[in-house]
């Protein structure tokens, strides 16, 4: 079953806690991930590798320079879902 687009923020937002240690109210759909919340390259790529294996998705290298803001990464996690 296909998680909600808030139940995917949620996921993502732990898994941005857990890797960079920002508080969970920080991780909103308009942030973004390198101007807003300061999250270098390779902090970026594990996080994408844990929402991969916790949401049960496969997301391309090339598709992750499109996720810009968490919004975009929960919009995309969700739409891999269906």
């Amino acid at each position: 079953m296909a998680l909600s687009e808030n139940e995917v923020l949620e996921g993502l937002a732990e898994i941005v806690v857990d890797e960079t240690g920002i508080d969970a109210a920080e991780v909103t759909l308009e942030k973004s991930f390198t101007d807003d919340l300061d999250i270098d390259s390779l902090s970026m790529m594990t996080i994408v590798t844990l929402a991969e294996e916790k949401f049960d998705v496969r997301i391309p290298d090339e598709d992750v320079k499109n996720l810009v803001t968490v919004g975009d990464a929960v919009t995309y996690i969700t739409g891999a879902q269906a």
